[in-house]
Order: structure tokens, then C-alpha cells, then sequence
């Protein structure tokens, strides 16, 4: 995969695009017209038989964890929750020392801050987190603390 995948970085380099991979899973920017992209692709699904390409263009894509969107040309990032995915926080009553509570709130924030390119995103996904700290049982005053610390 990484000798099938060099022309098609060396092509996104040369544009000053983004390129991404995953085990399997490629991501990619372009402000080319759709046939071209197309083009591409399938020129790209041809060079070794033992590797098929299926490919999905459109103004807004989820990869790994990232929800990315075009928005009239402007590149906008957020965090991506999987809706088959339960969410999950450990919940402040366990038997974890407080250090593990505190770790999980601010690696939340972390990821947050992260992947969100818009602090009107971040502020929404602030309070997403907020909510599912409220509904696993974390103190007000402990959600507040950290969130200052922060």
C-alpha cells in the first residue's frame, strides 16, 4: 500500500492538499472538478490488481474521528461521534483514583480542541462533554474546576 500510494501523496504534495491514511481508509482534499477526481481514482484503481479502490466525493466526510466539511470553500473540522458507537465516560462513582477522572476530562477538551477548527464548534462540543460528565455522575463544582484548568 505504501509504493501503490506515492503518486497519488506526490500529487496532493504538489497541489498543497491534504492526504491521509489509515490502515485502509484514505482521505483526501481537492478543488479540482469532480470528472478529474474521478479520473484520478480510476486510473489510481488500476495500477495493482490485488488493490480496489471505492471512493465517496462529497462537500463533507467523516474519517477516523473527524468530521470534516467544505463550507463554500472554507475547510471546517469538528469532532465526528459514530451514531452505531455507544458513548461511553467512566462514570464518577467507580472505584478510579481522581486523577483518572480528572485525566478523562481533560483528554476530552484535548481531542476537542484538537479537531475542532471553529471555536463556535469547540464551545458546542464543550457542552456536549459537559452534559455527558453531568449524566455520569461528575460533581458541578468538579466539571467547573477542570474545565477552568483547562
Amino acid at each position: 500500500m505504501h509504493e501503490w500510494e506515492q503518486s497519488l501523496i506526490q500529487q496532493q504534495q504538489a497541489r498543497n492538499k491534504l492526504y491521509g491514511r489509515y490502515i485502509d481508509d484514505i482521505f483526501m482534499t481537492s478543488n479540482e472538478p469532480v470528472e478529474i477526481i474521478k479520473a484520478l481514482l480510476n486510473q489510481e484503481n488500476e495500477k495493482d490488481p490485488n488493490i480496489r479502490i471505492s471512493y465517496t466525493i462529497h462537500d463533507s466526510v467523516e474519517f477516523l474521528d473527524v468530521l470534516l466539511e467544505n463550507l463554500q470553500g472554507q475547510l471546517k473540522t469538528s469532532v465526528f461521534r459514530n451514531p452505531a458507537v455507544e458513548p461511553y465516560i467512566l462514570p464518577y462513582t467507580s472505584d478510579h483514583s481522581r486523577h483518572i477522572h480528572s485525566n478523562t476530562t481533560h483528554t476530552a477538551l484535548l481531542l476537542d480542541v484538537r479537531l475542532c477548527s471553529h471555536v463556535e464548534t469547540f464551545d458546542q462540543e464543550r457542552l456536549n462533554i459537559e452534559i455527558a460528565l453531568l449524566l455520569n455522575g461528575y460533581p458541578p463544582k468538579f466539571i467547573t474546576h477542570h474545565f477552568k484548568k483547562f
